[in-house]
């Protein structure tokens, strides 16, 4: 094996592959990245049973002299990589190294044993294409609303609803359920599914596909263990968790008496304002009356804080109160100038959605519309 690799694209797939990698691999085998070298082509590759990674680089990024293969200790050779020169790496096995050259530098790894890595699974039947961009902007919407208790596996994952064009993503730790309805491309225009995908996993493979790629999901659709995602040279797989999963749809639904609209970038920082003399627990309350809402908290005797910013206001006066990083988090899901918040009562889940961008006189009157992101938290009691 013996090729001449680009030091950037070679840095950005060893890290892509690398991610995969188990800190305690159950098998020593399982801590290496598989380097496979064929014609015009460079393969990089993790497995740990659950999640795998590859990357690809083929044309002007790579010259191949010499195929072959070769299992190396991953997390060394990403540490290697990333601090290499900025110079054309060449890589050869030679006896029993594989061996980096770049610039004056050179390191010897010991390889291990490639014969005993298993081999990458394969990843469902083509489901359909979306756009990378989309895609990573939806996972990073709902992702911060999923669990972190893996004794619940159901809730550490996204929830992917698959009904022909229409793919709809959900999150829940049971305090509040971030959702986001999205179109696609599908292989097949009457294709239905309905899985739960870890959310870490697909959170850190939507973040690291290259921008402006289109991703292909791979998905059958019955009996799914497996979902492949790849884009831009990249691919994984990952096992999917148990498909049960809360009715969440119906949820996000309600007859609301209370409907406020308020800018989103100058409510930000005033929730980050006020909540820094809360402590652990203590929730910001926002008052909602005609014209306005007021953003308070209070950490006993020791401090507290008040401020007011302007609202549109439909319905009854309230005030309610929420943790400020459920706050926080539903409104950094929304992309758009102004976001909508319904409630009913200050002890009744409200709903927090994005009010499509329009002309200023059209600010007037809501219509309703969202653009797809939707929020639902239950509110502190106070």
């Amino acid at each position: 094996m013996e090729f001449r690799v680009d030091r950037q694209a070679l840095a950005d797939a060893v890290a892509w592959a690398a991610r995969t990698l188990p800190s305690r691999p159950a098998l020593p085998v399982l801590a290496g990245l598989l380097i496979e070298a064929s014609d015009g082509a460079l393969s990089l590759a993790g497995f740990d049973y659950e999640v795998s990674a590859q990357a690809v680089l083929t044309g002007e990024d790579v010259t191949v002299t010499e195929p072959g293969r070769a299992l190396v200790p991953g997390r060394l050779l990403a540490e290697i990589v990333r601090s290499l020169p900025p110079h054309d790496v060449d890589v050869a096995l030679k006896g029993s190294e594989v061996v980096l050259t770049c610039g004056s530098a050179e390191f010897g790894l010991l390889p291990l044993p490639v014969e005993d890595y298993p081999a990458l699974p394969e990843p469902p039947a083509h489901a359909g294409t979306v756009p990378g961009d989309l895609l990573a902007a939806a996972v990073a919407q709902v992702t911060p609303a999923a669990g972190r208790d893996d004794t619940l596996p159901m809730l550490t994952g996204v929830r992917l609803d698959i009904d022909g064009a229409t793919m709809r993503m959900a999150c829940t730790d049971r305090y509040r359920i971030a959702a986001r309805e999205l179109t696609w491309t599908p292989a097949d225009p009457a294709f239905t599914a309905g899985v739960v995908v870890p959310a870490r996993t697909l959170a850190d493979t939507a973040k690291a596909i290259k921008p402006g790629a289109e991703v292909t999901l791979d998905l059958s659709g019955s009996g799914d263990v497996l979902i492949g995602v790849s884009g831009g040279g990249r691919s994984m797989t990952t096992r999917l968790l148990d498909d049960q999963f809360i009715d969440y749809r119906s949820r996000l639904t309600g007859t609301w008496t209370t409907t406020a609209r308020v800018r989103v970038a100058p409510f930000i920082e005033a929730i980050k304002r006020v909540a820094l003399v809360t402590e652990r627990n203590t929730p910001v309350r926002l008052a909602f009356t005609p014209g306005e809402v007021r953003v308070r908290a209070a950490s006993g005797d020791n401090a507290r804080a008040n401020e007011s910013l302007p609202a549109l206001l439909d319905g009854d006066d309230i005030d309610i109160a929420f943790s400020p990083q459920y706050l926080l988090d539903g409104l950094a899901g929304v992309d758009t100038e102004f976001a909508r918040l319904q409630c009913t009562a200050p002890t009744k889940a409200a709903l927090l959605s994005a009010v499509p961008d329009k002309t200023d006189d059209d600010h007037a009157t809501d219509t309703g519309e969202d653009t797809g992101f939707r929020y639902l938290a239950m509110p502190v009691r106070i």
